[in-house]
C-alpha cells in the first residue's frame, strides 16, 4: 500500500514538474488541453448568414480525446465575454516598411488549469495573448499558416500530438454566390476597398481560400467585406480579423507623400524661379546675338558705301568672317555632341545658366531628384493599390496642390530637357522599372517554389 502511494506521489510530482502555464506536457494535460481547441463545426457569422455553419477540416477529427464538457463551457464564456465587450478580434495593420502586421488573439496557456480558467469571462482577457506576425504581401497563405502553427499549442488526436490545421476564410461576393432559390450567380466579382470601414452586412457568404494564394491577393479580395476568418483547429470559434481598407493599406505611403510634398513645394518654387531666370537669360542672349548680327550688317554697309575702303576691301573680310563663324559653330556643336538646332543651343545655354543660379540660390539638385523620384514611386504604388481595390484616389489631398503635381510630372517625364534627352531619360527609367519588376517576380516564384 505504501509503495503504491509512493508511485502515485512520484507520478503526480513528475507531472507537476513537466506541466507549466504555457504548455502541459503530460498525457492527461494534452488530452484535457486538446478539448479547449477542438470543435467539429464553426460558425463564421451570425445565424442569418447563408453559410452560417460551414463544415471544415474538424469534421474528420472526431476522435480527439478528453473532450468532456470543456468546449461548451468555453463557448459560453466566450459568448459572455463578447456580450461584455471584450475585444477578441484580430487586426491586420500596415507598417512603414510596406509589410503587414497580423495581430491574432491566440491562447497562451494550455492544460487542465487553463481550461478551468476559461470558465469565467474575465479570464479570457488574461489567457489570450496577442500574437504579432510580420508578413510580406507576396508571401503565400501557407507560409502564414506555418507561422501560426509554430506559435499555437499542439493538439492530441488518437494518442498522437500534431500541429493544428489552419484555414483562411473570406467573405464571398453575395451576387456571385448562388443562393437557395437561384442556383445561378453572376461571374463578375465586386470590389469596394472599404474593408472594416464598410457596412455591416447581415447576410454574408464565406469561402475557403487555398494556401498557395498570396497574402496580398487574399487581403485585396477580402476587402469586399469587413473581416476575414482564421480557423485554427481546436478552437471553438474562428478568429475574426478586421480587413484593412484602401486608406489603411496606403496610410504610411500617403503620410510620407504629404510630408515630402511640403519640401517639394518649397524646392519647386525655388527651382521654378531659377528656371524662369535661366530661360529669360537665354532669350536675352539670343536677342543679343541677333543684335550683334544687325550691328555687323550695319557696319559692313556703312564701310562699303560711306567710306573710301569700298567693296574691294570689305569683300574678303566678309567672306573670312562668315567662314570663321560657320567653322566656329560647327566646332561648337561637335564639342557639345548634340543636334545642330536652335533648341539644342537654347537648352545648352539654359542648363549652363541654371547650374549657376542653383549654386547661387542654394538649390540642391541631388536632393531634388531624390525627392521627386521617391514621390513619383509612392504615387505609382498608391495608384496601383487604388486600381487593385477599385477605388479612386484623390491625389490633390495628399500632394497639396497642382504646383507639386505638375513639378513631379515634369520631373517624371523629363520635360526640363530637350526631346532627345527626355526620351533617353524616360527610357532608362522604364528599363529600371521593368528590371525591378522582373526581379520581384522571380523572387515571388522562388518563394512559392520553396513553400
Amino acid at each position: 500500500m505504501n509503495r503504491a502511494l509512493v508511485r502515485t506521489w512520484r507520478a503526480s510530482s513528475s507531472a507537476a514538474v513537466r506541466c507549466s502555464p504555457a504548455r502541459c506536457e503530460t498525457q492527461a494535460g494534452r488530452q484535457v488541453g486538446a478539448a479547449r481547441y477542438y470543435y467539429p463545426r464553426i460558425s463564421l457569422c451570425n445565424q442569418n448568414s447563408k453559410f452560417s455553419t460551414v463544415p471544415t477540416i474538424r469534421d474528420r477529427n472526431k476522435n480527439v480525446e478528453g473532450l468532456g464538457n470543456h468546449t461548451d463551457g468555453e463557448e459560453e464564456a466566450t459568448r459572455k465575454a463578447m456580450e461584455k465587450g471584450i475585444q477578441i478580434k484580430g487586426r491586420l495593420l500596415t507598417t512603414p516598411n510596406r509589410l503587414l502586421k497580423l495581430i491574432l488573439p491566440v491562447p497562451s496557456t494550455t492544460g487542465k488549469d487553463a481550461v478551468h480558467r476559461q470558465s469565467s469571462e474575465s479570464a479570457i482577457e488574461h489567457s489570450v495573448t496577442p500574437l504579432a506576425l510580420l508578413i510580406h504581401p507576396s508571401q503565400p497563405l501557407s507560409y502564414l499558416e506555418r507561422l501560426i502553427q509554430a506559435e499555437v499549442p499542439p493538439i492530441q488526436v488518437k494518442d498522437k500530438e500534431k500541429s493544428p490545421d489552419v484555414v483562411f476564410f473570406a467573405e464571398a461576393d453575395s451576387e456571385a454566390m448562388p443562393d437557395k432559390d437561384n442556383t445561378e450567380g453572376t461571374n463578375i466579382a465586386s470590389y469596394s476597398g472599404l474593408g472594416h470601414e464598410g457596412p455591416d452586412r447581415k447576410e454574408a457568404s464565406w469561402v475557403r481560400w487555398s494556401g498557395s494564394t498570396e497574402v496580398g491577393d487574399f487581403i485585396r479580395d477580402a476587402a469586399r467585406g469587413r473581416e476575414f476568418a482564421v480557423d485554427i483547429e481546436g478552437r471553438p470559434e474562428p478568429l475574426l480579423v478586421a480587413v484593412p481598407s484602401f486608406k489603411d493599406r496606403t496610410h504610411y505611403m500617403r503620410m510620407r507623400l504629404r510630408r515630402m510634398s511640403l519640401q517639394i513645394d518649397q524646392m519647386s518654387k525655388l527651382k521654378t524661379e531659377c528656371d524662369e531666370l535661366a530661360h529669360k537669360g537665354a532669350h536675352h542672349l539670343a536677342k543679343g546675338g541677333f543684335g550683334a548680327l544687325v550691328g555687323w550688317w550695319g557696319t559692313v554697309f556703312y564701310v562699303t558705301f560711306f567710306t573710301e575702303m569700298g567693296w574691294d576691301m570689305i569683300e574678303p573680310i566678309t567672306y573670312l568672317a562668315g567662314l570663321t563663324t560657320i567653322m566656329g559653330g560647327y566646332l561648337w556643336f561637335l564639342f557639345i555632341s548634340r543636334d545642330l538646332s536652335y533648341r539644342a543651343a537654347m537648352n545648352m545655354t539654359v542648363s549652363k545658366r541654371q547650374s549657376v543660379l542653383y549654386q547661387d540660390r542654394g538649390f540642391n539638385v541631388a536632393k531634388w531628384e531624390a525627392l521627386a523620384q521617391e514621390a513619383n514611386g509612392l504615387r505609382r504604388e498608391v495608384r496601383n493599390i487604388a486600381a487593385e481595390y477599385d477605388v479612386e484616389w484623390d491625389e490633390m489631398k495628399d500632394l497639396g496642390g497642382w504646383e507639386v503635381k505638375e513639378a513631379l510630372e515634369k520631373e517624371e517625364n523629363g520635360e526640363d530637357e530637350d526631346d532627345g534627352e527626355g526620351r533617353k531619360k524616360k527610357k532608362k527609367q522604364q528599363e529600371k522599372s521593368t528590371k525591378r519588376n522582373q526581379e520581384k517576380e522571380e523572387e515571388r516564384r522562388d518563394k512559392k517554389a520553396d513553400s
